[in-house]
Formats: structure tokens, sequence, C-alpha cells
């Protein structure tokens, strides 16, 4: 490899690492933006917590319809094209959400949280590809960065929320503003993704043998459950810590998106010095003393 050749791969792969981390900031950013404002989706729709807990299912049914599909979508448009289709349907679904609370239909808010779930579960699956891809040609431990970028998306996120919840701006019109940030960020970010390699096996090439299936493996079911317990408990945070401050401690709906805000904070600063400590202590120890605390 020349000297111009490995100064131009390098380069691609820090842009490649930027972009990365961007998209990943974004998506935090528009999590944040609904979750930290669910009290006002509350009111707004004049619903009680044992319906919004309901709604909030319609996402997570989106999001476990599209996860298990999310690879082969990769596979065949790349993590580029498959960062801008779930960014696109995201922004959609946002504006759905958005249209639904101007007029406080519960239905319309619910189908568009639905498809606002498959969005997220193929921005997420692709943004992970991607960056463990960066990680692996980087030969250093940097997903935990591109983790850290999500939670300070969303930190920031939560701020916004409380802000302008506090200066009484409407949800709705919260919401389509952060749905064009979206669109652009998820338009213009990859381009500058790791080039993709199709997965199909060209014409006249003989297909590779296939190994025995992940899901027969072990390994794969046991991380399965660890990712399990992970998502339940940061679940809960993300979906209710500031309906809960609202309701329980009786704060007003911008403090409630602050005490969100404060969760994220502690997160984002844990994943951003993750890689340091993972490469210091191993994935084992950190993971086994990460889920006892």
């Amino acid at each position: 490899m020349s000297l111009n050749t490995g100064t131009a791969h390098e380069a691609g792969l820090k842009a490649a690492a930027v972009a990365t981390f961007v998209v990943f900031g974004i998506n935090g950013l528009v999590f944040a933006s609904w979750a930290a404002r669910i009290p006002a989706v509350t009111e707004t729709l004049q619903i009680t917590s044992g319906q919004m807990g309901t709604l909030l299912l319609c996402t997570a049914v989106g999001s476990l319809l599209a996860l298990p599909t999310a690879g082969l979508v990769v596979g065949r448009l790349g993590t580029a094209n498959t960062v801008r289709l779930g960014g696109l349907l995201a922004a959609a679904a946002g504006t759905g959400i958005a249209l639904s609370l101007a007029v406080a239909s519960i239905p319309g808010t619910a189908v568009s949280l639905f498809f606002f779930g498959i969005a997220i579960g193929l921005w997420d699956v692709s943004q992970n590809i991607e960056g463990a891809d960066v990680e692996h040609k980087m030969r250093r431990t940097i997903m935990p960065q591109f983790h850290a970028a999500f939670s300070g998306g969303a930190f920031v996120g939560a701020l916004i929320g409380a802000g302008l919840s506090n200066l009484g701006v409407d949800l709705p019109v919260h919401l389509l503003v952060i749905v064009g940030i979206v669109v652009v960020v998820t338009m213009i970010a990859p381009r500058y993704f790791l080039p993709h390699i199709p997965t199909a096996t060209p014409a006249g090439e003989a297909k590779p043998a296939k190994g025995p299936s992940a899901w027969r493996d072990s390994r794969t079911l046991l991380i399965g459950v660890v990712v399990l317990g992970a998502t339940l408990t940061e679940g809960a945070g993300n979906d209710w810590i500031a309906k809960a401050s609202v309701d329980g401690l009786g704060t007003s709906e911008s403090t409630g998106a602050l005490m969100f805000a404060l969760f994220v904070l502690a997160m984002t600063a844990m994943r951003f010095f993750g890689g340091q400590v993972i490469d210091k202590y191993g994935r084992v120890a950190v993971l086994r003393a990460s889920m006892a605390a």
C-alpha cells in the first residue's frame, strides 16, 4: 500500500467514525425528544399511566418486528442506505405523532409509534453494524464512545425538551423541528460510511459453506439473556423517569425532563470512558461489575 493510499484510507476511516458518531448522537436526540416529554403526551391525550404504557408498547412491538430482519436489510442495502431508510421512516412517523397529538388522536398516535419503533429498530441495527466495522478496522475499542454519542444526544434532547416545556412550546411543534433535523442528518452523514460490500455471492462463484446457525450457539442465547436484562432496566428508566417524577414526586414537566437528562448524563459519562476500562480489565469483568452495580 502506497503512502498516499494509506493516508486516504486513514482519512476515510476517520470520516466514517465521525459520521457514525453523529448518527448515534442524532438517534439519541430523537429518542429523548420523545421520552423526555411523555408526561406532555399523557396530558394532551388525557389518558392514564396504564394507557400510556400501552401506547409505549406500540413502539416496542414495531422494534421487535424490525430487529430480526434488520440484518437482512443491511446485507442488501448497506448500513448507509439502511440508516437513510430508518431516518426517513422515523421522520414520517414523527410527523404522524405530531399531527396526531395536535388533534388528540390516540389511534393515530398508536399507529405512528408502531412505525416509529420499526424505524428506530432499523436505524439502531445499521448504526451498530457500521460502528462495529469501524471499530474492527481501527483495531481499538471505540463502540462505547459511539454509545456515549447516543446518550449525549439523548442528554441534549432531554435538556431541549425541558427548556421547551418550561417555555410552553407545544410538543407537536417540538417534534416537527426534530423531524427536519433527522432528515438532513440521515441523508448527509451516511455518505461518509465505509463502502458497502453486498452479501450476495457473485454469479459464477461458489457459495461459501454454511457453518452452524448462530441461533443454536449457546453463547448467542446467553448474550441475548444479558441484553434482555440490561434493556429492561434501561428501558424502564428511559420510558418512565420523566413520568414518575411528574406523577410520583409532583414535579413540573420541565423538571421531569431534567431528571431524565441526569439519567442519560450518567450513561454518557460511563460509555465515554468505557472503552478504556474494557481494554484494561476485559469485557467479561466489566460486564459482571456493571450488572452487579
